[in-house]
């Protein structure tokens, strides 16, 4: 049982995925509400998960990130906090924490992973009630990025988008246009009816959001996996299209939030929490 729920302002997708037989279920990719205008933070997303839990008699057993997102914040340390169920992410992590724990100059952070209650290898496999699920390592779009496989659904983060939208960026600080081939080729050598969940949807054109597709579909129209025969080809699309792409606005405000498990900033003696901001540092990565 899959039931995907779609945040308008970042084009993100948030994912509670249940075992019907027991009605324990995870939650995948919360995101935290946040104004970055007025540094607002807000939990309407998250609040309306566990409204949906409630709603259908689900008990939360996860609560998943495929990866430190850099364009919304972690809803990821309020659930746990409102429901005690444990966090997890690939044990990659600990990669991007070194790298973004450097450029924000944070020299007492803690680049071990600790923050979740458990980091998956590849391959790893665990259970959502009675339903195994693997985890397959899929860096490219960053070097900690995991999929979670169960049943005949993959939920494949930012690798494919729709068919219709192409493939994810790999530009960002330990990204790699050639290893996020090879991570998609993985995912397209599932089984052909596999159902794909990515985790954004932009709406080429203005048509509604959506975010499932099979291996199937994305193998026969995803726009940039059809116009590239070789690794080669796809990393000079992808790289050039890269370059023409802004920054998400959000990248400076999420990743220090993302890389602590979804945690804010602890108040100051003021009682006020900062969001700290490096100038020209993701100029200064080569991005």
């Amino acid at each position: 049982m899959v039931r995907g729920f779609y945040d308008p302002p970042t084009g993100s997708i948030q994912y509670v995925v249940a075992d019907p037989a027991t009605r324990h279920c995870a939650i995948i990719d919360p995101v935290l509400d946040f104004d970055e205008k007025s540094g607002a933070v807000s939990t309407a997303n998250a609040d309306a998960l566990l409204d949906y839990l409630d709603t259908e008699g689900l008990s939360l057993q996860w609560i998943l990130d495929t990866h430190p997102h850099a364009d919304h914040l972690s809803a990821a340390h309020y659930l746990k906090g409102r429901t005690g169920a444990p966090t997890a992410i690939g044990e990659r992590i600990v990669d991007v924490q070194k790298l973004w724990k450097t450029i924000y100059n944070w020299p007492g952070f803690p680049a071990d992973g600790s923050q979740w209650d458990r980091i998956f290898a590849d391959g790893e496999e665990f259970l959502i009630g009675e339903m195994p699920v693997r985890v397959l390592f899929s860096p490219g779009h960053t070097l900690a990025s995991i999929a979670y496989l169960t049943g005949d659904a993959a939920f494949i983060h930012d690798t494919l988008f729709m068919p219709d939208s192409g493939t994810a960026r790999a530009d960002f600080p330990g990204g790699d246009a050639g290893r996020l081939w090879r991570s998609i080729q993985a995912i397209l050598a599932l089984p052909e009816q596999t159902r794909l969940f990515t985790g954004h949807d932009y709406r080429p054109e203005g048509r509604p959001p959506r975010w499932e597709s099979t291996v199937c579909e994305q193998k026969a129209a995803n726009t940039h996996i059809v116009k590239c025969r070789s690794e080669a080809e796809f990393v000079a699309l992808r790289e050039a299209r890269d370059r023409t792409l802004p920054m998400p606005r959000l990248i400076l405000h999420a990743l220090q939030v993302n890389i602590n498990g979804g945690r804010l900033p602890e108040p100051e003696a003021n009682g006020q929490r900062y969001l700290k901001f490096p100038l020209d540092a993701l100029k200064a990565c080569g991005v």
